[in-house]
């Protein structure tokens, strides 16, 4: 079969060769006589399964011993609940940095549980950059201070995070975490669902420093607690066993790649690819985004007309390039060229551009 040049925001493109060591192993892990999605989760097999994503993730990401790392189901959106109900106290404010349309939305599920304030938006300038430092309301007694890290649906991404005067910053990673190196120190708590870098869609991986789990309420739901599932070693209930499996084959070939640092490199080459087809396009290719503020996981662009645009995105899908369409909030281009899209796919992408501005 031919494989497509897959630009989809999430669920997203997964390594070729992860794809098929899964394959290989789909009727029979380990010689279990069993599919890793028959395999208990309390069992000895799936255990080191279960422990070696961990240690994996660590060690990518040069995870520190005082934080825990957690697996756990619902996406990002039920992350939206669990920050608030877990570290918002009654008296406490908690701050929001809007970025873009998640950000929004964590902000109103936190509304729900508690006091918050918008530290800053970029909403006005219809999400185009990341705020600079100086814009940053932070008063330096807020419960933690929320940002967005990548927004898949502007094509913006923090270059430098905020300084929070303390306050413990809590980030939403789900479309750039693992995409370049950054210091875990820096965070009290990042999530991220893991269907855009990690693996496929189920799973949501937590990172939260061991001290923010005295702040979770005793009287909160059973399954909306930090520390039930730190506890647990994320096995108090069934957890998503196959994605975690497929999580730990995604790492581990991070891992054969030469780690994160190699994997920035490779995407630095990427965004440029497409960064440059829109600069020198003379006006007929238009980045959302301002220049630096650029995400390297999301190129967002329009053309000069929205039928312009709908023959670009036709003729694009027959030509084998999949999810270039703009979110359907605000339309326009999109590709999302997150780890697992090859050099190869954006080159061949440079190209189509080149070609139908040639023509057009």
């Amino acid at each position: 079969m031919k494989r497509a040049y897959n630009f989809n925001a999430g669920p997203a493109a997964l390594p070729l060769e992860v794809l098929q060591e899964a394959q290989a192993e789909l009727l029979d892990f380990g010689g279990t006589g069993m599919s890793i999605m028959e395999l208990s989760h309390r069992s000895k097999d799936y255990d080191a399964v279960h422990g070696r994503a961990q240690e994996l993730l660590r060690k990518l990401m040069g995870i520190p011993e005082e934080y825990e790392v957690l697996f756990l189901q619902g996406g990002a959106s039920l992350q939206f609940s669990m920050v608030p109900l877990n570290l918002l106290a009654e008296d406490q404010t908690a701050n929001y940095i809007l970025t873009g349309s998640w950000s929004e939305k964590a902000l109103a599920e936190a509304a729900k549980v508690g006091q918050t304030k918008i530290g800053a938006s970029g909403k006005e300038g219809k999400y185009s950059r990341i705020p600079a430092q100086e814009e940053l309301a932070i008063s330096g007694d807020e419960a933690y201070v929320h940002i967005t890290s990548n927004n898949t649906i502007y094509g913006t991404q923090w270059k430098e995070f905020p300084y929070t005067k303390e306050v413990p910053l809590v980030a939403d990673m789900s479309s750039d975490i693992l995409s370049k190196p950054i210091e875990v120190s820096q965070f009290a708590l990042i999530y991220a669902g893991a269907q855009k870098n990690l693996g496929p869609s189920g799973v949501t991986v937590v990172v939260i420093h061991k001290d923010l789990l005295s702040r979770s309420r005793e009287d909160l739901p059973t399954m909306l607690n930090y520390n039930t599932h730190a506890k647990a070693r994320s096995l108090y209930n069934t957890p998503p066993t196959f994605g975690i499996y497929l999580l730990g084959k995604v790492l581990s070939w991070v891992d054969r790649k030469g780690g994160v640092e190699a994997i920035a490199r490779q995407n630095e080459l990427k965004a440029r690819l497409l960064y440059d087809a829109i600069d020198q396009s003379d006006g007929f290719y238009r980045g959302h985004a301002e220049a630096d503020s650029r995400s390297l996981m999301n190129v967002t662009f329009n053309l000069a007309t929205e039928e312009l645009e709908k023959e670009f995105l036709a003729e694009a899908k027959e030509a084998g390039f999949v999810g270039l369409g703009g979110h359907r909030s605000i339309g326009g281009c999109r590709a999302s060229i997150y780890n697992a899209v090859p050099v190869q796919a954006c080159e061949a992408l440079r190209d189509f551009m080149a070609a139908f501005k040639a023509k057009h």
